[in-house]
């Protein structure tokens, strides 16, 4: 199977990369509101999103915190971060870095230490997660939060089968994520969350075809084309319906901080 790396597959997308993410009118306004009540946001906090792609989910938690030191978007994708705006909302700090970067120190932060981090859907790109976590818990003051949200391992999107196996065996169990917040000297919690999703099926085909999901990169063209035949044969209706389920993952540091 051809694999592709996954900064270029994200330098390529980033152009449609909020029309692929964005599955409703109502999902980044859902998603954004879980993670602010998950980090219990305030305005005064000082708050990265590590992985933050085109920085859709930190540009609508900045909108609910209105926070008073601008929110930093970090992912080490340049053409992602460009999709933010120039200039970028005076809200919003764009840091070219990985989370290893940001982990080990090697990314210079305006602020000292972090009231609140999250990873949405990047914690699988990570090649050393119990370090990464590690070194992220280390950048928060006391009573700080780590969130890391992430998929199952187990996923009931209408995909071709290889490509829901290939998932399976790459995406780690969050209760592993769990383990490492212990590790790091948090205090950590698991929740799951469900998002109803019903997508226009050519839509989906659509962004399947343009590789929205990172595992998909993995697939060359043909393998592409061959899944999307399977997948309009196993699903004929014209509307597909289904559970989008994340797993939250809260790490608090402890201390006197927020």
């Amino acid at each position: 199977m051809e694999r592709r790396d996954v900064q270029g597959h994200y330098e390529q997308l980033a152009a449609e990369y909020d029309e692929h993410w964005a599955y409703g009118p109502h999902y980044i306004t859902w998603m954004s509101a879980r993670i602010a009540e998950s980090l219990r946001l305030s305005s005064a906090d000082r708050i990265a999103d590590i992985g933050c792609g085109t920085g859709m989910f930190a540009r609508e938690v900045a909108r609910i915190v209105n926070p008073e030191h601008a929110l930093l978007c970090v992912d080490p994708s340049v053409a992602m971060l460009r999709q933010i705006g120039t200039p970028p909302p005076v809200d919003l700090t764009p840091i070219v870095a990985s989370a290893e970067g940001i982990a080990v120190g090697h990314v210079q932060l305006p602020y000292g230490q972090l009231d609140a981090i999250w990873l949405k859907e990047s914690v699988h790109h990570v090649t050393d997660p119990a370090a990464t976590l590690r070194g992220l818990a280390n950048r928060l003051a006391p009573g700080g939060h780590l969130l890391v949200v992430m998929l199952p391992t187990s996923i009931e999107y209408p995909l071709f089968q290889a490509a829901l196996d290939r998932f399976a065996e790459l995406q780690p169990d969050p209760e592993l994520i769990v383990d490492h917040l212990r590790a790091a000297g948090l205090r950590p919690q698991l929740r799951y969350v469900d998002y109803q999703l019903r997508l226009d099926r050519e839509k989906y085909i659509g962004m399947v075809r343009a590789r929205y999901m990172s595992v998909l990169s993995m697939f060359s063209d043909s393998e592409i084309k061959k899944g999307i035949e399977e997948m309009r044969a196993a699903h004929p209706e014209p509307v597909l319906a289904f559970p989008d389920r994340f797993a939250f993952v809260l790490g608090v540091k402890p201390g006197e901080g927020r």
